[in-house]
């Protein structure tokens, strides 16, 4: 399945929610994700502006999909997924916020924001 954007993210908003220095994710076509139980979500701004929708397993609090209004699809996280193993972070974002000890992935376009 061909993918739009395959990466991670090193904004402070993304190493909050992670728990970690960055998020990986996928961006999918709206209703190619199959979702098994109950989503729990929030909504936070993003720097563009436009209202962020976080959604994560009431049951464990793991982050499971993000939507956006500007964005075209929905953002899958890698760890969420049963099969990962095909994908390939393509860009980094935000790579001006990555903690000075993340060695960034050798083959990704690097980006100091989000565009």
């Amino acid at each position: 399945m061909p993918v739009p954007f395959e990466g991670g993210c090193h904004c402070g908003d993304c190493q909050r929610i992670a728990g970690s220095p960055f998020v990986t994710g996928v961006l999918v076509p709206e209703g190619s994700v199959k979702i098994e139980g109950d989503l729990k979500s929030y909504k936070v701004e993003a720097d563009s502006g436009n209202a962020l929708i976080r959604n994560f397993c009431p049951e464990c609090g793991s982050r499971i999909l993000v939507e956006s209004e500007g964005m075209d699809g929905v953002g899958v996280s890698y760890a969420s997924m049963d099969d990962n193993s095909w994908l390939e972070p393509a860009v980094e974002f935000y790579t001006g916020n990555a903690q000075p000890w993340v060695t960034l992935c050798a083959n990704t376009q690097k980006l100091k924001e989000m565009t």
